[in-house]
């Protein structure tokens, strides 16, 4: 079976498919199409966004640069020779420490071949995924959507996303289970969806930042 993954092609097409929801038409009239948001697959998109959990993309993005600072190739040899102290100066957790150790070891023992996943469907990623200790199904779905360019993934549990959606839509920020709900609207485009809110969440951000230096 051919799995099919999304391009800057593709995402244009899909963007003009969900036009016909009329707040995803709103995004999409007034920022353009979003960016592909693609990652590299392998450990060392894996591990930046287990960092990325439950803090911010800029915390998380520093951590990781020191880390490839301090070591180069960011490859599960290289994070293994780090004691937990030098994991620590680069801004490691202690939770998060125990989770990169663990990948590390999955796949340099094989019990993860993240080179095969691309042959595989989206829930059998995931069910390889979320046998890592610290992997859940945010970290899986960022993982499919980012690094594999899976077309229909909608992340369970992205704040961002229910709050882009809330402003949109005037409506209650959902729960995670309410916001995946609302998202099957936009199958098979899912992918496409999430990335035309993020545009409108880091949108409207970056406008509002800009408004607030004017006016100082």
């Amino acid at each position: 079976m051919k799995i099919s993954s999304l391009n800057k092609r593709s995402l244009v097409a899909g963007c003009r498919k969900l036009s016909s929801d009329p707040h995803l038409r709103v995004v999409y009239e007034t920022f353009g199409v979003p960016p592909l948001w693609d990652r590299e697959p392998g450990f060392a998109t894996l591990l930046q966004i287990i960092l990325e959990q439950q803090v911010s993309l800029a915390s998380a993005k520093a951590c990781f640069d020191k880390l490839a600072a301090y070591l180069g190739d960011i490859t599960p040899e290289s994070l293994l020779s780090l004691g937990d102290a030098e994991l620590r100066s680069v801004g490691f957790s202690r939770q998060k420490t125990a989770y990169a150790r663990h990948l590390s070891e999955a796949i340099l023992e094989e019990r993860l071949r993240l080179d095969r996943l691309h042959l595989l469907p989206d829930a059998e990623v995931k069910a390889e995924l979320v046998k890592l200790k610290g992997v859940g199904e945010w970290t899986s779905d960022i993982y499919l959507l980012m690094a594999l360019l899976r077309p229909d993934v909608m992340p369970k549990g992205d704040i961002a996303l229910h709050s882009a959606w809330h402003r949109l839509s005037g409506e209650p920020k959902p729960s995670s289970d309410e916001f995946l709900k609302i998202a099957e609207r936009w199958f098979p485009y899912r992918s496409v969806a999430a990335r035309l809110l993020w545009h409108f969440y880091l949108s409207e951000r970056a406008g509002k930042a800009a408004s607030k230096f004017k006016q100082k």
